[in-house]
């Protein structure tokens, strides 16, 4: 293999090696961009002195108040800076971080505190109850709880503080960095529709590289103004929390996501770079106009969570967005492939760049492999017609599920990490997801796409929002049924959508039932599919 031996001399020193963790980039913005704005959420503005101290005060008090290394600690935080603060300060005193999902239910919170073995969770004043009642239902021991208190709230007075705690810590604080990258970093718990959620283990290398590959992806030059719309309780914001600092760019916090909130954080900050899911996309489109601000730069956007169909793209760019489409998975640290735009493309206008931008993608920097497979593990061909599991391999893919062998080893079969969702490859080598597996729709024998589907639903002026889920049919085993929401003041029938898709589908592919509702989302933005496929079971029951 040509390696060098370790006896010719040329081995790890502390002066050719140490391990990569995104803690190094905060350091190092610590001395290069000392007095540069690096954390912003209303009256608060924070610069690189003042972010770096802040995280060693946070290490500093979580190891006086027994915090040990590799100790879980909690977060019950929307977008603001304690969050922020979360993630380079919990690993900085070798802690794991647990960002936790907001607007889950008690019972689930109560689940994964358990679970992951939460020492102590920081809480918004707001997600106290939710805590509570979470505490109420365990029998293992629970998170000594920290309230944060954020601008406009009061302190519940029933706990420490945030900042009370952060003025005991030592701002001399000598960060633990990792012995070893592979060292635990966070641990992320998925969405789970069925059964309880697993544990998504990640570690410091994975995290440093996903911060670099989204630097290249983005197409980032120093000191963007990045805005938090993308939930850091999500694949801790697609490590981008962790990625800034490394460019000496600012953090702009957005607690709620609303479009007026983010107009008003590109015309008033500057904001240069978004990521979020393409409702946000949506919301921002169909906005009221006296919630939309002007402003003279282009704004880049990472989109991801679901497929954006090509008419959400093509009535959003023109707005002052570049948008780039990745996909990934909290098992990947969040984006893992993305639209890489080629120069041959530059042409393309209307229908065609929508329909370009639309695609899924290639491997991202610093990931091995993106490929699809069929069900035995094997290629299959690149002709847009042979679909197959998007199937991903390399250092942006977790340590596996923690405390879950069996499903860390059925996840890693092969050699790849199965991603459970569907694809087709085009002959250059770029993916287009049609599904997740359990959203294929089989209809008549027939394979049906609901994202093909939602599509063409899409491009009816109508149309704010659908999604696209198989009803139980006698005849034809499953048909496409499609639940809609309408602009508001839109109106449209049963019939004339119907008729819509069948001027563009196959008749096997035209839904046979259009339910007008509104969408039931997760906080992030996905469109909650079991729910409506639960529906669509009793529609005829």
């Amino acid at each position: 293999m040509g390696w060098l031996a370790d006896e010719t001399g040329l081995g790890k020193t502390r002066a050719n090696y140490a391990p990569l963790t995104p803690l190094s980039h905060l350091r190092r913005a610590a001395n290069v961009f000392a007095h540069r704005t690096a954390l912003v959420w209303k009256s608060t503005r924070l610069s690189y002195a003042d972010y770096a101290t802040r995280t060693s005060q946070l290490a500093s008090s979580l190891a006086q108040r027994g915090i040990l290394p590799g100790d879980v600690v909690a977060t019950l935080l929307p977008n603001i800076p304690a969050q922020a603060e979360a993630h380079f300060g919990v690993p900085a005193c070798g802690a794991v971080l647990n960002t936790i999902n907001t607007r889950l239910e008690a019972d689930t919170v109560a689940y994964i505190f358990g679970h992951a073995g939460a020492k102590l969770l920081l809480c918004d004043t707001a997600f106290l109850p939710l805590a509570e009642a979470a505490i109420a239902q365990m029998t293992t021991p629970a998170p000594q709880i920290i309230e944060v208190v954020d601008h406009g709230f009061t302190a519940s007075g029933r706990y420490e503080t945030y900042e009370n705690m952060l003025a005991s810590g030592d701002p001399g604080f000598d960060w633990l960095m990792p012995d070893d990258e592979w060292e635990s970093l966070a641990i992320n718990y998925t969405s789970g529709t069925t059964g309880r959620p697993k544990g998504v283990v990640t570690h410091h290398r994975g995290a440093y590289l996903a911060t670099t590959a989204n630097t290249i992806a983005w197409r980032m030059l120093l000191f963007p103004t990045y805005l938090t719309i993308v939930p850091l309780f999500h694949c801790n914001g697609w490590c981008h929390a962790w990625m800034i600092p490394m460019l000496g760019g600012t953090v702009v916090c957005c607690r709620d996501v609303t479009a007026k909130a983010i107009y008003d954080a590109i015309a008033d900050e500057g904001v240069t770079h978004f990521g979020g899911a393409p409702i946000v996309l949506n919301t921002m489109i169909n906005c009221k106009p006296e919630d939309r601000r002007s402003f003279a730069h282009t704004v880049e956007v990472f989109t991801a969570g679901a497929p954006p169909p090509a008419a959400t793209l093509a009535a959003f760019e023109p707005l002052g967005f570049n948008v780039t489409q990745v996909y990934g998975l909290t098992e990947t640290y969040g984006p893992a492939t993305e639209c890489l735009w080629q120069t041959e493309w530059d042409a393309a206008t209307g229908d065609d760049r929508s329909a370009l931008k639309a695609r899924t993608g290639v491997a991202m920097a610093m990931l091995e492999g993106a490929e699809l497979h069929d069900t035995q593990g094997n290629p299959v061909p690149r002709d847009t017609q042979h679909l197959g599991e998007i199937a991903l391999r390399g250092n942006m893919v977790m340590k596996g599920y923690y405390k879950n062998p069996e499903a860390t080893a059925e996840a890693f079969k092969g050699g790849w990490f199965r991603s459970g969702d569907i694809a087709f490859q085009h002959p250059d080598g770029y993916l287009k997801i049609t599904d997740r597996a359990k959203d294929i729709i089989i209809s008549g024998g027939e394979n049906v796409s609901s994202v093909e589907v939602e599509g063409a639903l899409m491009h009816h002026p109508a149309v704010l929002l659908c999604a696209v889920v198989a009803k139980p049919d006698t005849k034809w085993g499953e048909v496409p049924c499609a639940f809609v929401e309408l602009k508001p003041g839109a109106s449209a029938t049963e019939a004339e959508l119907i008729a819509h898709c069948r001027g563009r589908l196959a008749g096997f592919k035209t839904p046979k039932h259009v339910v007008f509702t509104e969408l039931p989302k997760t906080s992030t933005g996905k469109i909650q599919k079991f729910e409506l496929r639960a529906v669509a079971k009793l529609m005829d029951a």
